[in-house]
């Protein structure tokens, strides 16, 4: 049981057992309901008899109903204090587990991963599945399974009481389980396209919020509207549809279930005029007929939501299969040269993106990549730092596969400045900060006047305390780029990746970064990635990557004479400057 639990909604092993034991004190709670009456029977069914056959000589008191009634109600306060514990507080604890364990996962994922997914889906399912999934389990799921025993134990003592009315108390239920169970397809179609189209519909309004400024600058608010009003109204459409055609199934079994008290009402009071059952057996199912459909209805009524989940759920194991990178935790190679081995990659399959690329880049030295957009540079940038695994080859730092490395510790020797700079919406102080948690405010302030960063900052209303708006959005791009910087020379890691870095900076503001960035990667190990020629002219060595292949290699004098492509895309850049 604990297995199909784990298995079935991806808890874990003491969510599992919590979750059965929440099952269990529920059952007790159901059964527990029942006592007050079948003890109120009792009473009725002795003093009625005394009072009917004129006898004063009852064989239990009135005492004796009020301690019994007493006990039972400090018992299933008991009950209801465990049920609660189990149903709410425990399943509270496994969805933080569950959702640490997802940023765990998340953790782990390469991180390329967060560059191809959108982030609306992320969130949606870290906070609005997740939220569901705990709303579900505390209020439902327990109670699916506690009805469903629940009521098959009193159907077994009803049974074993009277089992011709017993017959007319349950032969409703068959036919509405089934009647039921003929939706469920229907269903779990339909919640598995609605929950695909409302997160379309949230990655387009993402979309939107995130190109507000492009859409207003090409006059496409109309188109952009029209676009999203087109997905609402058919999410409407199809939600429309579902609740119309899944209603009609869930009220069908309903008016099944109904017809079960009258034939309670009529059986009974046939037994009854023959003088097979006496008048409080016939009240009993009454009473019990009258409760015993509720817990039948909410089951349907959960099980509903429980198809609902499981699209949720899904989602949930995906991101939990998802392939992970460890490797071990500590490292520290002899040397910070990375070596490229016949190295293959395809971010997806039948399309390779790089193909037996081989080159080293020595520590000390600077190495350019450059080529045709689109030629896999960046992709080269990124795997030296295990943003993804290799399909084939090997790449090593200091001689040692970094495959075999975690990622978080294989990333504290690297700096890295890409031309989309990521800021967050807090204190400049605290956004340079990132590259070294523990910095004091003046290295904060040495790294800034480093990068060209003081100058700006300072006439900023509150200094390096001023929060710059979501990723930044109060600064210039240049501005942004120079931040970006300023984090990587602040971590003065032995490996530096710059992936056009200076991209967003003018002439005179480059020229000054390039002379900070001299004296950071000395003695380092510098991937650097260019469009700009005059960028990479001062490289060590230049690697020409092409439709993902290495062209040619070799420092910028040997190619300029090679007359190959290094020498033609030198030359038609000095021509668009002439």
């Amino acid at each position: 049981m604990l297995k199909y639990f784990q298995n079935k909604y991806a808890m874990s092993e003491k969510g599992s057992k919590d979750l059965l034991h929440s099952i269990i004190w529920s059952v007790l709670m159901n059964i527990s309901f029942m006592v007050p009456v079948v003890l109120s029977f009792r009473f009725l069914d002795e003093y009625m008899y005394e009072l009917l056959n004129n006898t004063n000589n009852p064989k239990d008191s009135i005492l004796y109903y009020v301690i019994m009634s007493i006990a039972f109600f400090i018992v299933m306060f008991v009950i209801a204090y465990f049920q609660y514990n189990s149903t709410y507080t425990k399943i509270y604890e496994e969805s933080a587990k569950k959702r640490i364990s997802l940023a765990e996962t998340l953790r782990k994922l390469p991180l390329a991963f967060f560059g191809k997914k959108d982030i609306a889906d992320l969130s949606s399912t870290i906070m609005e599945d997740a939220t569901q999934i705990e709303m579900l389990f505390s209020h439902s799921v327990p109670q699916i399974y506690a009805s469903v025993l629940s009521v098959l134990i009193m159907g077994v003592m009803l049974f074993f009481y009277n089992w011709k009315l017993s017959l007319a108390v349950f032969w409703v239920v068959p036919v509405a389980a089934l009647v039921f169970y003929l939706s469920r397809k229907l269903q779990n179609n339909t919640h598995s396209k609605l929950y695909h189209i409302k997160r379309d519909i949230a990655d387009n309004i993402q979309e939107g919020l995130d190109s507000a400024h492009e859409i207003k600058s090409y006059n496409r608010e109309e188109a952009f509207s029209n676009t999203l009003n087109t997905k609402l109204d058919n999410y409407e459409t199809i939600m429309i549809k579902a609740e119309l055609l899944i209603g009609a199934f869930i009220n069908l079994s309903y008016v099944f279930l109904k017809l079960g008290l009258p034939s309670v009402i009529l059986y009974g009071a046939y037994l009854l005029t023959t003088g097979s059952i006496n008048i409080f057996t016939y009240l009993v199912f009454l009473v019990v007929s009258a409760r015993i459909y509720n817990p039948i209805m909410d089951v349907m009524n959960h099980f509903a939501l429980l198809i609902y989940l499981n699209v949720r759920i899904k989602r949930m194991k995906e991101m939990d299969a998802m392939p992970r990178q460890d490797g071990k935790m500590m490292f520290t190679p002899s040397n910070y040269d990375i070596e490229f081995k016949d190295v293959d990659f395809s971010y997806q399959d039948g399309v390779q993106t790089l193909n037996n690329v081989s080159f080293v880049a020595k520590q000390g030295d600077v190495t350019a990549l450059v080529g045709p957009s689109g030629g896999g540079k960046s992709t080269v940038a990124k795997l030296s730092a295990r943003f993804w695994d290799i399909d084939k080859g090997a790449i090593t730092l200091g001689g040692e596969d970094i495959s075999l490395v975690d990622p978080e510790t294989l990333l504290n020797h690297y700096s890295i400045v890409f031309q989309d700079v990521t800021l967050f919406n807090s204190s400049v102080m605290d956004n340079i900060r990132l590259g070294k948690k523990d910095a004091t405010d003046e290295e904060v302030i040495k790294a800034a006047k480093l990068a060209r960063c003081h100058a700006f900052v300072k006439k900023l209303p509150q200094g390096y305390h001023t929060l710059i708006g979501e990723n930044g959005e109060r600064l210039s791009g240049g501005e942004r780029q120079r931040i970006s910087i300023a984090r990587a020379i602040l971590k003065d890691a032995p490996i530096i990746l710059l992936d056009e870095a200076t991209a967003s900076l003018d002439t005179e503001n480059e020229s000054k970064i390039q002379s900070a960035l001299s004296e950071l990667i000395k003695k380092k190990t510098v991937l650097i990635i260019a469009h700009r020629m005059r960028t990479v002219l001062g490289a060590d060595k230049i690697v020409v990557i092409k439709d993902g292949t290495i062209e040619e290699t070799g420092s910028p004098a040997s190619l300029k004479e090679k007359e190959g492509t290094f020498s033609s895309m030198l030359k038609r850049q000095h021509q668009n400057h002439a």
